[in-house]
């Protein structure tokens, strides 16, 4: 069930002998009655892919009518988990749109899970996640970030959220040269900075043009780092863990555990399991996928 937001290093695979129905039975059975069955739980939702979780949630409601996975999930089970399993079963598009709405919600703006969504999703699936939004709010993406955001953080927000970077894997070495006379000329060289120059150029040029321009990362080392700071120091970031782990499994997520270990020199899933416990852990190292 290969979407645009499935790719070929993701950590979690469709499963080959998937059955929907079995796997909604399976899931019933761990959640009645007195007391969930955890591990069901966990072993079903993450080792199949998010193409078969929302045929698993179609499954459970002809099995169950009138009620819902989801519904269920939350009843069920609590905290950090409970949210951890809600973003298994719910749809790429329609998870991302949630975590951006979040961002914008309350009194100042989450401007590093803005730029998290919009600098790493492709301009297709930027496309969908405008779409979703304007399905269930009635309002634009772009204008409700205009309102939300201010100064050259809200310029080059807007411009990614656009979605109109340069997806050519072609790189122009000699377009990458004057782009760094550019950048150098608006920055370094005079007072003060052109921020609108370094927001265009940033914002628009392919990731393997701006790379050749040795200026940004990878985008598996820029999660990786997020992830290492979600669990840095006391208190965890669980949404932002929970987040990349669900966002990325399909996607690069042995990319990330293999920079992750090339930056902190220990493994992604030493790092949950130092740092996170009980079933929330446990879910959090089989999405992980394995130990480097």
């Amino acid at each position: 069930m290969a979407t645009s937001w499935t790719g070929e290093r993701g950590s979690i695979k469709p499963k080959a002998d998937f059955n929907a129905k079995d796997d909604a039975v399976a899931l019933r059975k761990a959640m009645k009655g007195l007391g969930t069955n955890e591990k069901t739980l966990i072993d079903v939702l993450t080792q199949r892919s998010s193409g078969q979780r929302q045929l698993i949630c179609k499954a459970y409601q002809e099995e169950a009518p009138g009620k819902t996975l989801v519904e269920d999930l939350e009843g069920d089970n609590y905290g950090h988990f409970e949210d951890l399993l809600v973003a298994l079963v719910t749809p790429p598009v329609i998870y991302d749109c949630q975590e951006v709405t979040k961002a914008m919600k309350g009194v100042g703006t989450k401007d590093s899970v803005l730029i998290e969504i919009f600098a790493t999703r492709s301009n297709k699936q930027i496309k969908e996640i405008s779409d979703a939004y304007l399905k269930q709010t009635e309002k634009k993406l772009t204008l409700d970030l205009k309102k939300e955001t201010s100064g050259e953080f809200a310029k080059a927000i807007l411009i990614l959220a656009e979605g109109k970077r340069d997806e050519n894997t072609h790189v122009d070495a000699a377009k990458a040269k004057e782009d760094a006379k550019t950048l150098y000329n608006a920055g370094e060289k005079k007072w003060g900075t052109d921020e609108s120059k370094f927001i265009d150029i940033l914002c628009q040029r392919s990731i393997p043009q701006l790379r050749q321009m040795k200026c940004v990362k990878n985008v598996p080392a820029y999660l990786a780092e997020r992830l290492h700071q979600g669990m840095k120091g006391g208190g965890t970031d669980e949404c932002t863990l929970n987040r990349i782990m669900v966002s990325r499994s399909e996607i690069d997520m042995l990319d990330i555990r293999a920079e992750f270990k090339k930056l902190y020199s220990y493994s992604l899933h030493s790092a949950i399991e130092s740092d996170t416990s009980d079933f929330y852990g446990d879910c959090l190292k089989k999405i992980c996928g394995g130990d480097d």
